[in-house]
């Protein structure tokens, strides 16, 4: 027995190093802020009529100047507030905030927000969303990873639903807090109109990698930002002006529109999880430079279709790729049909764009203030061995 125990220990040893070699690494961020919903309530001694009183009142956020904790439906003078992800919501007056520190994990990475607002009142409204290193004792204000001013003048959809994403890059190695802040930077002659925020999600984003056979990184759209589980109208994606680092990564918008992103549990969706819809014309375009070798062909396929939400219309998307274009129209009714399409291209050079946007504005059939258009999906770019033969 005494020859057999240290082989039994050997072995004993042996398996804890390969189990603990093999332990998965920790899942990635993806889930509401603390109280992110905002359906923990102030304290009632710390509400005037819906003012919240006092810097640390509304749980699990920091506010200054005039935040308004409020529930959706018929309001005072009139307005109404839609709610839709949830009973409550926080509506930020003339140049107040709400802020909440966050920490990281270790080692840098990209990250996502997902948030919910709309406007209140009639007059345009404009929130401010900045994520910056946290200040702390003896150490001074860093730059801002992310500060952009996100419109809220154009809805997109008329139910209070529109949900807006940015992201963001932080390079340090170690853990690290973070304040992410909302703030109304205007002055109107009603203190309290301003934004409503009702929802904020926080969403790690993965190291994206080539699928083998296709030169386009995510081009199922399968990796993008956090969609909210009980309600989601799609999820807007802001122009490279206005966030360098992408919420979807892999893709450019560049243009002055959003695109929006959609997933399948809300949508129909032409293969995977997700897809993006074209919502606002020539207005919101889409790109990705893929790397090529010039003088070689190549074939670019992708899905068109509808999202099944009401879309109805002759829609039209074109495609870009090299010196080449292709229109692809498409009759929606709404019922989530799907067309497929390619085009073969010549590299010029070592690197491609490809390009999608849509060449008509669309609205729902029986909402003609909900902006919509045509479904993209399934990117493709795979080399041709003869261009000439193809031709």
């Amino acid at each position: 027995m005494a020859l057999w125990f240290p082989s039994l220990c050997f072995i004993s040893l042996l398996l804890v190093s390969i189990s603990t070699a093999a332990s998965p690494p920790p899942p990635l961020i993806d889930a509401l802020l603390p109280n992110g919903n905002f359906e923990q309530s102030p304290p009632a001694s710390k509400l005037v009529k819906r003012a919240i009183i006092g810097r640390l009142s509304l749980p699990k956020w920091e506010i200054t100047g005039l935040v308004q904790y409020v529930s959706g439906g018929p309001q005072p003078g009139g307005f109404y507030f839609a709610i839709p992800r949830g009973a409550h919501a926080v509506r930020l007056g003339n140049r107040a905030t709400v802020s909440q520190p966050i920490k990281l994990p270790a080692g840098p990475g990209a990250y996502s927000l997902t948030f919910g607002s709309t406007k209140s009142c009639a007059q345009d409204e404009v929130l401010r969303v900045t994520v910056a290193p946290a200040a702390g004792k003896g150490r001074a204000a860093a730059a801002a990873y992310v500060a952009a001013d996100q419109p809220l003048q154009t809805l997109y959809s008329t139910d209070g639903g529109d949900t807006y994403a940015l992201a963001f890059t932080v390079p340090y190695k170690g853990g690290e807090v973070v304040r992410i802040s909302f703030h109304n930077p205007g002055v109107q002659e009603d203190a309290a109109c301003g934004p409503l925020l009702d929802a904020v999600a926080i969403k790690q984003i993965p190291p994206l990698t080539y699928t083998k056979g296709n030169l386009v990184k995510n081009g199922g759209f399968e990796i993008g930002p956090h969609v909210f589980n009980n309600f989601s109208t799609g999820v807007l994606i802001p122009p490279k002006s206005m966030d360098k680092t992408s919420p979807l990564p892999g893709w450019i918008v560049e243009s002055l529109k959003p695109i929006k992103y959609i997933d399948s549990r809300h949508f129909n969706v032409p293969s995977g999880l997700a897809a993006v819809e074209l919502v606002a014309g020539r207005e919101s375009a889409i790109a990705q430079i893929i790397r090529t070798v010039a003088g070689k062909s190549y074939n670019l396929s992708f899905a068109v279709g509808d999202a099944k939400n009401g879309c109805h219309g002759s829609m039209m998307v074109q495609a870009f790729a090299s010196n080449k274009t292709l229109q692809v129209p498409f009759a929606s009714v709404g019922k989530g049909a799907v067309k497929r399409a390619s085009l073969v291209f010549p590299a010029v050079s070592n690197r491609t764009r490809i390009t999608f946007f849509s060449n008509f504005y669309h609205t729902k059939l029986r909402d003609f203030g909900h902006l919509c258009g045509p479904v993209l999906d399934d990117v493709r770019v795979v080399g041709v061995r003869s261009y000439k033969k193809l031709v």
